[in-house]
């Protein structure tokens, strides 16, 4: 499996990505994106330094200037990309991964994500090509702390959040580094933090949290603490995952919802985008707010990309990624976070009351099956269903009135995903067997 994913550049270290590959990888992205002046921060794993240093090592031998701002979570890099006059740069990072592996998530000016499409084939080639002759200047590298001025930034979004009780947990990961500052400015908020140490073996569970047992502590500490909500960001905290004062997880579609409410409050009118695997809720909502859904297929990189072709305010992934046009169109756990609070205070409802509203249809989550011939089996469902409205966005979504389908391939895994909804439990469960008759025994059951 090559490194060079769709969306980033991820592998195991020191066997798929070394120092030596990663000064390859900041040498070949100065000659694609032409850069003079990049931005590179890093997380907390074990060997993010060294990998940083050669990266950036490779980048300066290119005659490229470097703006290091060291340790830093993906939004922050994202942040100071966005803000300091640059043609790009990049984080050091394997995000929610597991200790072992280490990467890259690659910008260009404003920062505008690359992808498979934009780029990282392109810096593939290069790579795996000769050896790029040395610049006759070399450039300089910079030590810029950014860390003071995203936290304002965050803050500043901040808007009458009431007193409260929260519980969070980092995972251990980069939330740790910024999110307690923000959270230290805002009146009123007392935080139960948990795995709060910045520790890039992950002694406690993975910075994953879309995996329902890595919420487990998060949910026991909710419910010990009386507190009013939890959330927990993932290694890189680009996503952040909430759950209710029961413990119950929110989904992210359903928090699209809630964020959505603000945004059109601010911005009406405006776009809110969503990927095809959130529920229906979303769109109906949307509109109902006086806002205009855009659908959009899985992937960062496309939902940034359309929210600034279709004049988005922002919106969500599910899979905790949420988008804000008013933060340079990029996701931020942390900024979701607050505005979640902003937006639950001035409605002055519970997280559980906001969620419980939306809760109208039963889906089945996202199922992964491990199958040898995901095309062959995508036009399996494509035939079984030929009566429906039926559209290839992203893999094959199924429509009917009271019940759809998305199967989809994985970018990175030999893996089919399907996501279900059905207006009633019954009719899901019925459709979920069908599904599972054509697709077979899921990977994850």
């Amino acid at each position: 499996m090559s490194i060079f994913k769709a969306y980033d550049i991820r592998g195991t270290y020191p066997d798929q990505i070394d120092e030596r590959i990663a000064r390859r990888i900041g040498a070949a992205m100065v000659q694609f994106l032409k850069a003079k002046r990049l931005v590179v921060g890093r997380d907390m794993r074990t060997m993010a330094p060294s990998v940083q240093d050669a990266v950036i090592d490779g980048m300066l031998e290119q005659g490229c200037d470097v703006v290091d701002i060291g340790l830093a979570s993906t939004p922050a890099v994202y942040y100071a990309i966005g803000k300091i006059p640059c043609d790009g740069g990049l984080a050091v990072t394997a995000s929610h991964n597991p200790k072992q592996y280490i990467g890259f998530k690659l910008c260009r000016q404003e920062a505008r994500p690359m992808s498979g499409d934009t780029g990282i084939k392109d810096i593939e080639k290069l790579v795996q090509g000769p050896e790029l002759p040395r610049a006759q200047r070399s450039g300089k590298r910079d030590q810029v702390h950014v860390t003071n001025d995203f936290v304002d930034r965050i803050v500043s979004f901040a808007k009458g959040i009431a007193p409260m009780k929260i519980c969070v947990d980092y995972a251990n990961g980069m939330g740790a580094h910024e999110a307690p500052a923000i959270f230290a400015k805002i009146p009123g908020l007392q935080v139960i933090p948990l795995y709060d140490t910045l520790d890039g073996t992950f002694p406690n569970h993975e910075a994953n949290p879309l995996k329902e047992s890595n919420l487990d502590d998060l949910r026991a500490a909710v419910r010990k603490h009386k507190a009013a909500l939890g959330l927990s960001f993932d290694g890189d905290a680009d996503r952040c995952a909430f759950v209710d004062e029961d413990g119950r997880t929110v989904h992210a579609d359903l928090i699209t919802v809630i964020l959505a409410r603000g945004f059109l409050q601010r911005h009406p009118g405006k776009g809110i985008i969503y990927d095809l695997r959130s529920s229906k809720v979303v769109p109906e909502e949307i509109v109902r707010l006086g806002g205009r859904p855009v659908r959009e297929r899985v992937g960062h990189s496309f939902m940034k990309e359309t929210m600034r072709k279709q004049d988005c305010i922002g919106g969500g992934e599910l899979s905790g990624h949420f988008y804000f046009a008013e933060n340079y169109y990029t996701d931020c756990g942390v900024l979701a976070a607050v505005m979640v609070l902003n937006q639950l205070s001035a409605e002055r409802k519970t997280l559980k009351q906001a969620a419980d509203a939306l809760r109208k249809y039963h889906g089945t989550g996202e199922i992964n099956f491990k199958v040898a011939d995901k095309d062959a089996l995508m036009q399996a469902v494509q035939q079984r269903y030929r009566d429906a409205r039926i559209d290839f966005l992203d893999g094959v979504t199924v429509t009917y009135p009271d019940w759809w389908v998305n199967v989809r391939p994985s970018n990175t895994e030999p893996f089919l995903r399907m996501c279900l909804e059905a207006d009633t439990r019954a009719l899901m469960e019925q459709k979920r067997g069908e599904l599972f008759a054509i697709l077979g025994h899921p990977a994850d059951h």
